[in-house]
């Protein structure tokens, strides 16, 4: 009995040696994991505060941010009441948390020291995604059945609005150049907007190609990275035709794409419970991964200043507390 014990024993330790080697050799390695208290339904995107070392998570299903101090993995503080919270953004100049609300069709301003609102602009129905304009100074919002708004963040006013063909999901500035580059997945298309005139200039269609929800630059003038649902591909698009120069499948249900330029790879996370880690060549992608994470973890933010990609993991039948699982790069 004493012997097989110890068979046992021996063959537990090895098999933990051999998953220790296997994660070491990962490309992403988990190394920590930040519990959300009393957190319940779909998470959201979520924005970093790099000098502060906060990170702030849109709660959709709980109608609520929390802020999480990145250094002691703790939430230590929370926005409530608020309709189905979407997009979010920080802006270091006020210290400002941006938030989109699809159910109220609000996007609100709070400040990050205290959590206090300071502000409302009305949108449309469904604000959603959010992106910040360094460059002007401004926020772009996505929302409703095809809008995309700009907003003046100092006096909250609405400056203007592009009409799209859809409802916006993931999108991309060009500072460059002016311009920013949308999904609309029921226009089966990318919109190339103008920002300066406020129009559309160019429509890059699909039509064996469904379901573009997020997308990534690959660098400054580089390729435009969009992520297909159906079937489930990455796809590279050249910024000046829309052409497609690289393809590669990709995980089920995505909600994110990042590139890591350091590394030159690409993390795609999927509802379906992983990450697609996929490197990439001059000539061809090729998935160097395929990392666990939880069943509807579809949302991350990779932050190249803290080398960190989190994700956020929801509570339901198997995580019983929702979560932010923090990956480091490897090597």
């Amino acid at each position: 009995m004493r012997t097989a014990i110890m068979a046992f024993a021996i063959a537990a330790m090895t098999q933990a040696a051999t998953d220790v080697c296997q994660a070491a050799d990962a490309p992403l390695i988990q190394v920590q994991r930040i519990p959300l208290e009393n957190v319940r339904g779909r998470i959201d995107h979520m924005a970093v505060d790099i000098a502060g070392n906060r990170l702030f998570v849109a709660e959709l299903g709980n109608d609520s941010v929390d802020m999480v101090d990145l250094k002691s993995g703790k939430a230590t503080g929370r926005i409530s009441n608020l309709k189905e919270p979407q997009g979010i953004a920080y802006l270091s100049d006020g210290d400002l948390i941006v938030v989109a609300n699809a159910g109220d069709r609000s996007v609100r301003f709070f400040r990050a020291a205290d959590l206090a609102p300071v502000g409302t602009v009305a949108l449309g129905e469904d604000a959603d995604d959010i992106r910040t304009d360094t460059a002007g100074g401004r926020v772009l919002v996505g929302y409703g059945n095809g809008g995309l708004a700009e907003i003046e963040p100092t006096n909250r006013s609405l400056v203007s609005e592009i009409k799209l063909a859809g409802h916006p999901e993931g999108f991309e500035i060009d500072r460059k150049a002016n311009r920013a580059f949308v999904n609309v997945p029921d226009g089966r298309q990318v919109a190339v907007l103008d920002l300066r005139s406020g129009k559309q200039v160019s429509t890059w269609k699909f039509t064996s190609l469904n379901g573009n929800f997020p997308m990534a630059r690959v660098g400054s003038g580089g390729p435009v990275a969009v992520v297909f649902r159906s079937p489930p591909k990455l796809v590279l698009l050249d910024p000046a035709t829309g052409s497609v120069e690289q393809s590669v499948d990709v995980c089920g249900d995505a909600d994110d794409v990042f590139f890591d330029g350091k590394r030159q790879q690409f993390y795609v996370s999927c509802g379906d419970g992983e990450i697609d880690v996929i490197e990439r060549d001059a000539n061809a992608l090729k998935t160097i991964g395929n990392v666990g994470t939880s069943a509807g973890a579809r949302t991350s933010l990779f932050v190249p200043e803290l080398d960190r990609l989190f994700v956020a993991a929801r509570a339901g039948w198997f995580e019983s507390q929702a979560a932010i699982l923090v990956f480091r790069p490897s090597p």
